[in-house]
């Protein structure tokens, strides 16, 4: 079988640098996405056997031009993991229109233009497996969140129809929520939110980036051919 070759977007920090550790590992060609942080990204590509992409994944001609430069450059590209995000937190009678659509454009939009780029060359060959990082905040709401659980919603959805369009193409689509998890987001935490997580958390504790790479690992891999459409919750019971 030929190698996979796959892409992480956010890849280069936290939850997205395991996931592409894990594919590395595996022997996959891997390819880690970044908007800015180039010392982050010169950093994970240091410790993971991987190449880093600049693109701004809310941008769809830079997506198209990143995919499409990677499926040239290897000729397939078998796995997409739809990583990156960010958080603008706010009260919505307080949020501007600014920080809506922001959170919109990372975190929905982004799935959109990276899925349906990617699908090209996944329908071509007949295989494929996206996967796509949600949040609880889609499945139970946050008071502060609205902009953030508005789009992750709407990812989830995405999902469950992609998932009906492209099966009879070998691909799946699939959805991973991670809840509270021990990166550098959450390290700086204060110690009352913490405590405050925790008392919501069955499991007691907070999750690794570990944790979520392996399922998404199993998402991406032959075993899991017969799952699409679904989401998978690693996030200790919270949900």
């Amino acid at each position: 079988m030929s190698v996979r070759v796959a892409l992480v977007t956010g890849g280069t920090k936290g939850i997205g640098k395991e996931i592409a550790r894990s594919f590395s590992q595996q022997g996959m060609r891997v390819y880690m996405n970044f908007a800015s942080d180039t010392t982050a990204a010169a950093a994970a590509s240091g410790e993971i056997r991987a190449e880093t992409f600049q693109a701004d994944v809310s941008d769809q001609n830079q997506v198209s031009a990143m995919i499409d430069a990677i499926a040239q450059k290897e000729g397939r590209l078998d796995i997409l993991v739809n990583n990156a995000g960010i958080i603008r937190d706010g009260l919505l009678m307080l949020m501007s229109l600014e920080n809506w659509r922001r959170v919109m454009e990372v975190n929905l939009d982004s799935v959109y233009f990276c899925a349906k780029a990617a699908l090209r060359p996944m329908v071509g060959s007949h295989w494929g497996r996206i996967v796509n990082i949600i949040s609880p905040s889609a499945l139970m709401g946050r008071a502060g969140q609205t902009n953030y659980a508005a789009a992750k919603g709407g990812v989830l959805s995405l999902t469950r129809s992609l998932a009906r369009e492209v099966a009879r193409y070998g691909i799946t689509v699939n959805a991973v929520s991670p809840g509270v998890i021990a990166t550098e987001l959450t390290s700086g935490m204060e110690e009352r939110l913490r405590r405050e997580f925790l008392a919501m958390i069955p499991a007691g504790r907070f999750g690794t980036p570990e944790e979520v790479a392996r399922a998404v690992s199993f998402l991406c891999s032959d075993e899991a051919g017969y799952i699409t459409g679904e989401y998978f919750s690693v996030d200790g019971g919270l949900t």
